[in-house]
């Protein structure tokens, strides 16, 4: 006799395996399809053979998607980047590879502490390489649609290394979007920037030895205009009743110019000379304020996010043997709960500024797109986000 929770149990497996079915159909076509794109793309037979074990994995999708509340502010980034076990462990790293580093360094001109701050974020200095395959997370996002075109590329990118011969499949493995190795690079990146530090005939950025990964960093970051010496960016002090009209990545000025605006470091000593920086303020005028130099945009070339870009820099410079800012991140980064952070983005987006992601954090763009309302509207243009802005969005 067949229990009534059994037969509910069969029902509900008979509801959902259509369902199931039909996606795995769909994926499979699209697969096919694609396939014919990456052979005149010139992935030969033999390496496209590699995508009969390809899986449409839901998770990579669902990990893709996550809500915009989701979003790690500013603090959580900078304390957990720069948290002491990271710092120690950092500095173990720089003691361990001086003799690469120091290589690296005079062909790359690039700091080591940034290497290296780099390799900690992307995977913990190795520990958390990422496990899935490279090849079905690709796929996934690809046949999921938002972004074919750029998934596709980097799928294609994935084949063309795999026909190299550079990892085996089973290897080649990483995180949910496709990043692979210890320093986390896209097929694409790894195929512009990738190099083969060791000599032993592959670009190896998957096994234990993070020759290949680090140099591949440092590389990356040469070829996109790092420059030697100065650094990313540095904490400075606003003097009382500064006008944050002037602050922002578009507006630099050299530091004698700021020197006049009555900037100087937290410490109260002046800053002076003709190198450019700009001043941004990313939880707002209570929060930390940080002078950027170039470099800073060239980490952002690994990662867009300004609090990666700040996390990277400050886990550099603690690494150095500097200390943390001086200045805290707000509860209430420009005076404003996250609610209404969001909706000051959504109201924005929803007129045609393009805020961005609704996440609450208001970055440069948000901040662009500020000043774009306001310049519009004929106001004064300061790009300062407020609950006055807000009320008069709604």
């Amino acid at each position: 006799m067949v229990s009534r929770r059994y037969s509910l149990m069969v029902l509900a497996a008979a509801a959902v395996a259509p369902s199931a079915l039909m996606a795995d159909a769909g994926f499979r076509a699209w697969l096919a399809g694609f396939e014919k794109r990456a052979r005149r793309a010139g992935i030969k037979q033999a390496t496209l053979k590699n995508l009969r074990s390809v899986k449409y994995l839901s998770s990579v999708i669902k990990a893709d998607r996550k809500p915009a509340e989701t979003a790690k502010s500013l603090d959580f980034y900078i304390s957990s980047a720069a948290s002491q076990s990271r710092i120690n462990t950092g500095k173990s790293m720089v003691r361990k590879y001086a003799g690469l580093l120091d290589g690296l360094e005079r062909r790359y001109g690039v700091s080591r502490y940034v290497i290296v701050a780099i390799w900690g974020m992307e995977s913990s200095f190795g520990g958390f390489r990422g496990k899935t395959s490279t090849l079905s997370a690709l796929a996934s996002l690809a046949y999921e649609g938002r972004r074919r075109e750029q998934f596709e590329a980097e799928l294609i990118a994935a084949l063309q290394i795999l026909q190299a011969g550079d990892v085996s499949p089973s290897q080649m493995v990483g995180s949910y979007a496709g990043a692979m190795g210890h320093t986390q690079f896209m097929p694409s990146s790894y195929l512009k920037h990738a190099v083969d530090h060791d000599r032993d005939g592959r670009r190896n950025v998957w096994g234990a030895d993070p020759s290949d990964a680090l140099a591949s960093t440092a590389a990356f970051l040469a070829e996109n205009g790092w420059s030697k010496g100065p650094r990313w960016g540095e904490e400075v002090r606003l003097p009382q009743g500064f006008d944050l009209a002037l602050t922002g990545r578009v507006y630099p000025r050299s530091l004698d110019q700021w020197a006049k605006l009555g900037i100087t470091r937290p410490s109260g000593r002046g800053v002076s000379g003709k190198r450019k920086g700009a001043i941004i303020l990313p939880a707002g005028p209570n929060g930390p304020a940080l002078m950027i130099y170039p470099n800073f945009q060239v980490i952002k070339a690994y990662n867009y996010a300004d609090s990666y870009a700040i996390s990277v820099g400050h886990l550099a410079d603690r690494m150095a043997g500097e200390g943390p800012f001086r200045t805290s991140v707000p509860k209430r980064p420009w005076g404003m709960s996250t609610k209404e952070r969001v909706a000051l983005q959504n109201r924005l987006n929803a007129l045609g500024y393009e805020a961005g992601r609704a996440d609450g954090v208001i970055g440069e763009k948000g901040r662009a797109a500020i000043r774009a309302y306001e310049r519009a509207e004929g106001l004064r243009v300061t790009g300062v986000p407020s609950l006055e802005l807000l009320i008069r969005l709604r």
